[in-house]
């Protein structure tokens, strides 16, 4: 019973090497959205992390700027 389960009637190697590619292709698209995403991160601090008051109410003031600080604050 065990072994027809494993062997899948001869596809076993089939559908295995299937689901490790796809399991394969879903963790490097991950850690390459991440990897890229901590760049773009560090890219903004680096940008924007020491504003003073005025650069920061001027920031808030543009129209592009309150429509993403409201987009982020609705999710």
């Amino acid at each position: 019973m065990i072994n027809e389960l494993f062997f899948m009637n001869g596809y076993a190697a089939y559908v295995l090497s299937a689901f490790g590619f796809t399991l394969l292709s879903f963790l490097s698209l991950y850690l390459v959205i991440k990897i890229q995403f901590v760049k773009e991160q560090n890219r903004f601090v680096a940008k924007f992390g020491s504003l003073n008051a005025e650069q920061a109410h001027s920031a808030k003031s543009q129209r592009i700027n309150k429509e993403i600080l409201a987009e982020a604050t609705n999710n």
